[in-house]
């Protein structure tokens, strides 16, 4: 499978790359900074240079050719407003517009659980961010692409179980970035999970498990 990772320098995309990376797959990605592609060729991948805020769906296209699926991984994490608005907005509606303007039929989305920081009193500008985070999930399901929209829990740094709680929808907790990038490399290499939203969090079942459960 050939997988393209808007977002492939961040830690959610980073572990993805070596996890598809580990099964065979041909990953290549976009990072904002050319002083990154050195880290990512001496892994053997291919990674273009630009910014999703401002790039256009023309130019992300001409990046796409021969690519498989169109995996969107980069997120604001509710910085502000103007950025919130480039990277998690307009982003992937770019990209989207891109993966169709390719030819590509698969595009996923890490977006967040509607209740992530809900414990917490949150400012305008977090609350923008998690409005903006909803309209672009309305955009992914009324595009014509083989969408999958995967909403982690709090993501945490310490290491993965390789154990998760996966489906349509799933309580606020938290989980590793392991395991995220685990899941949705799973997920990438299951043909029949299409157009689907699903929610992940931390769990007991084995990541395989959970990802066959949810096959409709």
């Amino acid at each position: 499978m050939n997988v393209f990772v808007v977002g492939i320098s961040g830690a959610v995309g980073g572990l993805l790359e070596r996890e598809l990376t580990s099964r065979g797959d041909v990953v290549s990605g976009l990072v904002r900074l050319d002083d990154q592609r050195a880290h990512f060729a001496a892994r053997g991948v291919a990674v273009r240079v630009g910014d999703i805020g401002v790039l256009s769906a023309d130019a992300l296209a001409a990046m796409l050719r021969g690519v498989d699926v169109l995996v969107y991984t980069a997120g604001s994490n509710g910085g502000s407003r103007r950025v919130t608005n480039a990277v998690d907005g307009d982003g992937v509606v770019t990209a989207l517009e891109a993966a169709r303007l390719a030819g590509g039929s698969r595009f996923a989305l890490v977006s967040v659980l509607p209740e992530a920081w809900r414990q917490r009193a949150l400012d305008d500008d977090a609350e923008h961010y998690f409005a903006v985070k909803k309209l672009t999930d309305v955009a992914v399901t009324l595009s014509d692409l083989d969408w999958l929209i995967l909403r982690p829990s709090m993501l945490v740094d310490r290491p993965g179980t390789g154990r998760i709680a996966l489906g349509p929808a799933q309580p606020h907790d938290e989980i590793p970035r392991e395991d995220v990038a685990a899941t949705l490399a799973e997920l990438l290499h299951e043909p029949r999970i299409r157009r689907q939203i699903l929610e992940l969090t931390q769990g007991e079942t084995p990541i395989a498990t959970a990802v066959r459960a949810v096959i409709r």
